[in-house]
């Protein structure tokens, strides 16, 4: 096989373009692991206490806003070059699943091993969208990259020991397949936004834009491409969905809650499935608050329906993913949640 040698000048404009992403990375990866030491400097500067209800707020705003902008940015960035690599049909069948749900399953599964927040999986959700992956199986990773994820399990395994940890996943895994199946059984495609359904109609195919094998500058330029594209239209609702999230982390009492999710109350678990929608935290943000509040005498499943609603369905999140689906998607999307969430908690409250 002949090799074709590349000219001089080429050469040189491909390692510019390689060096640059390399410390476009390094520099991406240094700003990303200051950005706590950047939010409690920016605290100090206001001279607001850190311990009042206004400096927790405040703190979590100027900590999760520019984290979950970063991650939007590079996922989406990454997303576009990997797209020049593997064709958008080919991604669809190998996550559909037509037949067994293996699509579900495997996104669903991939969840566990990515540490994310409901608000920083939406930036992949919209990646896996862009890339024409089936609706369902978006969701399903949606749901479980949240809620089941190496973080929630190792510290349930920690706290509570490997039984109630590998309940948890089980039948946290169960709520995403099952509901990512149903999403898409029911072919709601059309209540995508426009702006969604018409990449969806290209096929989300950045191959498509070439007649040739695409060089690693026209790689780089077209996950840049998709990075002004997407970014520019999400990053409003992104910080109004963390400005939410941040008032109601600074200003929820968790007495109050304690109190609602008492042992014996039929009503607990939906109370606390409604009380955690409002709200926005990670799993190692939430866990630390389920032991606080089982030490207070609330009923377990109560609280790991409470802990579900909060990382899987948060208002925050419904925010933000509004500019990506229709009220009526979210509305469906957040019933089906809603009702394996109930299920889990009333599970967890009559076998434990």
């Amino acid at each position: 096989m002949e090799i074709i040698e590349q000219p001089p000048i080429e050469r040189t404009h491909i390692a510019k373009w390689l060096a640059g992403a390399a410390l476009g990375l390094g520099l991406w990866i240094a700003l990303y692991s200051q950005l706590q030491p950047l939010a409690d400097y920016g605290m100090s500067l206001t001279g607001i206490a850190a311990e009042s209800h206004l400096g927790q707020a405040l703190n979590f705003f100027l900590f999760e806003t520019p984290k979950v902008l970063m991650l939007l940015a590079l996922i989406v960035f990454v997303m576009g070059v990997i797209q020049t690599y593997v064709a958008p049909e080919r991604t669809r069948q190998l996550l559909s699943g037509r037949r067994l749900g293996i699509g579900n399953v495997m996104a669903a599964s991939l969840g566990i091993v990515t540490p994310f927040c409901s608000c920083s999986a939406v930036p992949l959700f919209i990646g896996f969208l862009q890339a024409g992956v089936p609706l369902g199986v978006t969701f399903s990773f949606l749901i479980s990259a949240p809620m089941v994820n190496e973080i929630a399990l190792g510290l349930l395994f920690g706290l509570f020991g490997w039984k109630i940890a590998l309940l948890y996943m089980g039948l946290g895994l169960t709520i995403a397949i099952v509901a990512g199946l149903v999403i898409g059984k029911l072919g709601m495609e059309k209540y995508l936004e426009d702006w969604v359904q018409a990449i969806q109609a290209k096929g989300g195919a950045v191959m498509a834009n070439f007649d040739h094998n695409p060089s690693w500058p026209e790689r780089f330029q077209a996950g840049i491409s998709h990075l002004k594209d997407i970014v520019g239209k999400v990053w409003p609702y992104i910080v109004l969905g963390v400005a939410v999230g941040a008032g109601i982390h600074g200003y929820v009492p968790q007495n109050f809650m304690a109190a609602i999710m008492g042992k014996g109350a039929w009503w607990s678990v939906p109370a606390a499935v409604l009380i955690g929608v409002p709200m926005y935290s990670n799993a190692a943000g939430i866990i630390p608050v389920v032991q606080a509040l089982l030490g207070k005498g609330a009923a377990l499943g109560t609280v790991l329906a409470f802990m579900m609603s909060v990382t899987a369905l948060s208002f925050p999140e419904m925010i933000i993913l509004r500019k990506v689906l229709k009220p009526v998607l979210i509305a469906t999307f957040t019933g089906i949640v809603a009702t394996g969430i109930l299920l889990v908690g009333y599970i967890f409250n009559a076998v434990l």
